[in-house]
């Protein structure tokens, strides 16, 4: 049986020029991960991500954290896990959908930054307003009424999530891992969203609501036995809460 857990990236830039980049708490999140991986023994065969840039230094935060925390416990006397680096593929069926295609069909005055900015300073509190807007771009996405507008529909959008999926099963067979392998996977909420929801045998709704439930470096597990694939966890964020801090954000 393999496990694979879908990381979410850590934090991006959210609201800024180049969303496409961690922030400084972003990569701490991912560091955090691979600390937390590493202090309970969890062996990480092979590592997947998107060709995004938030997504691919994610995996380089986790890794290196990951790396540096085995050697000192295994340094302290415990028990030995594999320290050799594991096999790491980009994937770009696991990139997230073009938000900013979906935000601006939602209304063209939107095509510009400036245009944004403009919009929601009027607001008391220009963030709410900036994450209203926002949800309802994504309504309007999910909707299924206008999929012609866009680059990239939602229905097309979960067919690649689910091939993304696919491809991961492909590759873990070829690689021949061990029956109790575990491979990560870092990719976008978005990308988590549809196939739990596919999962659980529900529609773009209820991807959306997870979608926005899910947690910077949040993990969700699944299994794959045969041709069988079952969801074990959801957002799994325990590792965020580190010596009385709390590092969970959502964007």
């Amino acid at each position: 049986m393999t496990t694979i857990l879908l990381a979410r990236h850590g934090q991006a830039s959210f609201g800024q020029e180049n969303y496409d980049q961690l922030s400084e708490l972003g990569g701490i999140q991912a560091q955090l991960l691979g600390q937390h991986y590493a202090s309970t023994q969890r062996r990480i065969d092979a590592i997947f991500t998107g060709s995004l840039v938030r997504q691919r230094d994610s995996a380089q935060h986790f890794w290196a954290r990951y790396q540096s925390s085995v050697a000192t416990e295994n340094s302290n006397g415990m028990p030995i896990i594999n320290l050799n680096e594991p096999d790491s593929y980009i994937l770009p069926q696991f990139d997230e959908f073009n938000h900013k295609d979906v935000f601006v069909k939602s209304d063209p005055a939107f095509s510009s930054r400036a245009a944004i900015l403009a919009e929601i300073a009027k607001s008391d509190v220009p963030d709410t307003r900036l994450a209203e807007l926002f949800d309802q771009a994504m309504q309007r996405w999910h909707g299924g009424d206008n999929d012609q507008d866009y680059i990239e529909s939602w229905p097309t959008f979960n067919n690649r999530a689910q091939q993304a999926l696919e491809q991961v099963r492909t590759k873990v067979t070829n690689l021949n891992l061990d029956q109790d392998s575990t491979v990560l996977v870092f990719t976008s909420g978005g990308v988590i969203a549809a196939i739990t929801a596919q999962l659980l045998k529900q529609g773009s709704q209820i991807a959306y609501q997870l979608n926005k439930s899910l947690v910077n470096t949040g993990v969700t597990s699944i299994t794959l036995k045969d041709q069988s694939t079952r969801l074990i966890s959801l957002n799994e964020y325990s590792h965020l809460f580190s010596e009385g801090k709390r590092f969970v954000t959502w964007r």
